[in-house]
């Protein structure tokens, strides 16, 4: 039976990645994709979500739920990496939600509606899961679990020197599902950095005349040059991609119980994932923290998977 799962993504080319592979896996079954506010703004992201939908056509529509801003606003978005519109500026159109139901109401709505079974992907800020726990308590113990991206654990951050840009966006709402009673498993940047996709990717995504090569062969390109622009690497990371496939082949990835929570203030620390890994720590162990994986394989599941959906969106 496929596993029911709810894409909370803020797009994004690496969230459109992602949603090509997981709107075509017949091992999932995509209930909803929820907007969050993030690389772009609520808005935006709510239109792109539909925009991707509606250009993919995948055999079973999902719900879509409508992104709204965090209580303390956005802090910051990632135009300089995937343009004005998330998408790379080449005019991914999509008709607008005549009656939008808002993202975190989606999201108890088919949590309720199968209670324990349903996996919650979160690929941005984690506003709408917090505001979904907030809003019906029951919830962290109904959902089956949540799966999210961000944070860091040793390494780097990418927004500030020691914090991660979907954490940094909503702290206080990461704080809050840290904290939830929830099963969760962080997937951090410590894992996703060692992913890079380097040119030879283009030549890989499937061909123009499906719909997913349609879409990737616009979108994909101007992320290659804002990277190199901006960072000087030879390459795009997939953040979001990466964060998915460890669902989908969980047999790639280690993880390791750990004690964590998410700093709310501070100058230079707003956003910072914090771990009790001393030799006795004093915090409870609350999720489980990607710390390995099969870099090889993964890049390898990524062009397999995107190579599938392009064949079930075959004209």
């Amino acid at each position: 039976m496929p596993r029911k799962v709810i894409l909370d993504v803020d797009p994004g080319i690496d969230d459109a990645l992602a949603m090509c592979m997981a709107l075509f896996d017949p091992e999932l079954e995509v209930m909803a994709v929820t907007a969050v506010g993030g690389n772009v703004s609520p808005h935006l992201a709510t239109r792109n979500v539909q925009a991707i939908i509606e250009h993919l056509d995948p055999p079973r529509l999902p719900r879509v739920g409508a992104a709204s801003y965090p209580d303390d606003g956005l802090p910051v978005d990632s135009r300089h990496i995937y343009g004005v519109d998330g998408l790379g500026d080449v005019g991914v159109l999509a008709a607008q939600l005549r009656t939008p139901h808002p993202s975190e109401k989606v999201i108890c709505d088919q949590v309720r509606a199968a209670p324990e079974a349903v996996t919650i992907i979160a690929l941005g800020p984690l506003t709408n899961v917090a505001r979904a726990f907030n809003r019906d308590p029951e919830l962290p113990s109904l959902v089956g679990a949540v799966v999210m991206v961000g944070g860091t654990v040793e390494g780097p951050g990418n927004i500030r020197p020691a914090v991660e840009f979907n954490m940094f966006c909503d702290p206080a709402s990461a704080r809050a599902v840290f904290r939830s009673p929830c099963t969760k498993t962080l997937i951090p940047l410590d894992v996703t950095n060692r992913v890079v996709l380097t040119f030879d990717f283009l030549n890989q995504l499937p061909p123009e005349t499906t719909r997913v090569g349609a879409l990737l062969r616009k979108i994909v390109p101007p992320a290659f040059r804002a990277y190199r622009h901006e960072s000087g690497l030879e390459g795009i990371h997939v953040h979001d991609t990466v964060a998915l496939l460890s669902v989908m082949a969980p047999e790639l990835f280690r993880t390791q119980a750990m004690a964590g929570d998410v700093e709310i203030k501070g100058e230079l620390t707003t956003g910072a994932t914090v771990f009790d890994r001393r030799r006795v720590p004093a915090w409870r162990c609350n999720m489980d923290v990607a710390v390995d994986m099969n870099v090889a394989e993964v890049i390898e599941k990524i062009v397999h998977h995107l190579d599938q959906a392009g064949k079930a969106t075959a004209a």
